[in-house]
């Protein structure tokens, strides 16, 4: 039996939510995104017609449309907006994936006996748009790549059914820069090949582009043949992410001690950006020599940038810390978590920032997390001490 997956996502989700809330933007070019110096985070398709594309700096995308309004973006309506979605769709469907903010995947295996399974999906993404006024798009296929691709293809407002027999057919003509996951150098590696679109590349052997391109080679060869076995997985939200360090030995070490809290949020912080979370919440915690226990909070904008972090942590510390006694424990915890698509806070910094980060990202993927440090959060780590860490789900 041919599996029956769906994928839906919201259409140009961060600009429809600003819409919902003024109404009267409704066919203006919109930007959604930081100030001047800084990214598009989405663009109404009114904007798209002019050349403007997410991740553009802000600057250039001006430049294309002078006549788009630039909108801050705001997290908490679109958290709020895209957790009524999750909502609706579990409770309709009986497997959940949530990919991202505003991306679902559904397996409905075997609903066609009951339902028709693209009845069954369409009638799902009405009631959507209905109760939240959010347009969305979907595709529903027999693997999570070709239902993904299928919904791009589909958008605005699409709702496509490509059929076993059928997938072929429809991935063959398109560009490989189509195929979730190609990435910007292996796009340009296979172009150089003159593997330009799916068809080229789905009949290149398989043992060449393993060969050329490792595992990953491998992994674009069967999506471009349609093959695809990943599973949808169910939907559990992480409530908290977080890491406590107790000392060997009791210190009244402020500088120590900061240098460590700068470290941890430094390592939380590249956690997130990977697992794709934006806290609202900044928890820090103090346990003292005689073992009181004492946490204080912070509500704070949903960001996953290591700097912004740190300095909420450090003055949450030193408002805290007002005992004189030796620490014994010391804690950070992020909680209040968004899904995000994007790796760090494209409303509040400039396209230098970002690109500062994901270089010191790329380094902690290809080297390990403690490959790139700040000079601040380098004043330790002895092999005495004991790190007690706690990822809370």
């Amino acid at each position: 039996m041919n599996r029956a997956i769906v994928h839906m996502d919201l259409d140009a989700f961060f600009v429809s939510c600003v819409k919902l809330k003024n109404p009267q933007l409704e066919g203006m070019p919109l930007i959604v995104g930081g100030g001047d110096r800084g990214v598009v985070a989405s663009c109404s398709y009114e904007a798209r017609y002019f050349g403007v594309r997410s991740a553009m700096p802000i600057k250039m995308a001006l430049q294309l449309c002078p006549q788009a309004k630039v909108i801050k973006g705001d997290m908490e309506l679109f958290s709020n907006l895209s957790n009524t979605v999750t909502e609706i769709i579990e409770e309709k469907a009986p497997i959940v994936e949530k990919a991202s903010i505003d991306e679902f995947y559904l397996d409905i295996t075997g609903m066609d006996k009951f339902h028709g399974c693209y009845k069954w999906t369409n009638e799902l993404s009405k009631k959507i748009t209905k109760e939240t006024g959010l347009p969305i798009s979907f595709a529903l296929s027999v693997n999570k790549t070709v239902s993904k691709i299928a919904t791009g293809e589909g958008k605005p407002r699409g709702n496509l059914e490509i059929l076993q027999n059928n997938v072929k057919p429809f991935l063959n003509p398109l560009s490989i820069r189509k195929i979730p996951g190609i990435g910007d150098q292996n796009f340009k590696s296979l172009s150089q090949l003159g593997i330009r679109n799916i068809e080229n590349l789905s009949g290149m052997p398989q043992v060449y582009m393993q060969s050329l391109f490792g595992k990953i080679g491998l992994e674009l060869w069967k999506k471009a043949n349609g093959i695809d076995n990943t599973p949808v997985q169910p939907y559990v939200e992480r409530k908290s992410i977080s890491k406590e360090h107790t000392f060997l030995q009791d210190t009244i070490d402020l500088v120590k001690v900061k240098s460590l809290l700068i470290s941890m949020v430094e390592r939380l912080a590249y956690q997130l950006r990977q697992e794709q979370w934006l806290p609202s919440v900044v928890v820090v915690k103090i346990r003292y020599a005689n073992f009181d226990t004492e946490p204080k909070q912070l509500k704070i904008p949903y960001t996953s940038c290591d700097h912004t972090l740190i300095k909420y942590v450090l003055e949450l510390f030193d408002k805290l810390y007002n005992r004189r006694m030796r620490i014994r424990l010391i804690g950070v915890r992020f909680s209040g978590l968004a899904r995000g698509t994007y790796q760090i806070n494209m409303f509040e910094d400039t396209v230098e920032m970002m690109a500062l980060y994901q270089a010191m990202d790329k380094i902690r993927n290809r080297f390990g997390t403690n490959a790139v440090s700040r000079c601040a959060g380098t004043n330790l780590k002895s092999k005495t001490e004991n790190m007690e860490e706690k990822l809370i789900g």
